[in-house]
């Protein structure tokens, strides 16, 4: 009769139910990050070296137009600052994309996504306005 009651092992269940949500958490959050980027993208070969994150190949910018008014804020206007993507309110990302200073205090966030091909999530930038905003980066991100 003391096999009919016997006891089985709780301690194994209560851990296994106690890991469930830890593992259910990290699967959502590695979903979640890479459904936020285009897949299958490079950079052709279009970063720079630099100190401002990322990575990739070397180019040049010595030629490369890389001020902040003319180069890069009105591709970051054009791709980024958007709705549904990095506009006023965001929490994507860095967050909003609406000035110079949100642009700087983003922008080893934005020369990583950009190197990579990850951002713009639905257009490709062309390789002058990619090597725009990366030498502009590696440049300092000059209010210029």
């Amino acid at each position: 009769m003391g096999n009919l009651f016997r006891c089985y092992d709780v301690g194994g269940l209560y851990n296994y139910l106690k890991i469930m949500p830890k593992i259910f958490f990290a699967i959502i959050i590695a979903f979640s990050l890479s459904s936020c980027s285009k897949s299958g993208s490079s950079d052709g070969g279009t970063t720079t070296g630099g100190s401002g994150g990322g990575g990739g190949t070397t180019v040049n910018c010595a030629s490369v137009p890389k001020s902040f008014a003319t180069d890069v804020d009105p591709t970051i206007q054009s791709f980024c600052n958007i709705a549904n993507c990095h506009n006023a309110g965001s929490f994507n990302g860095p967050g909003p994309l609406t000035n110079y200073t949100q642009v700087f205090n983003a922008r080893v966030s934005i020369r990583t996504a950009v190197s990579t091909g990850a951002m713009p999530q639905n257009a490709t930038l062309s390789a002058a306005q990619k090597n725009s905003i990366l030498c502009w980066i590696d440049a300092n991100a000059l209010n210029n």
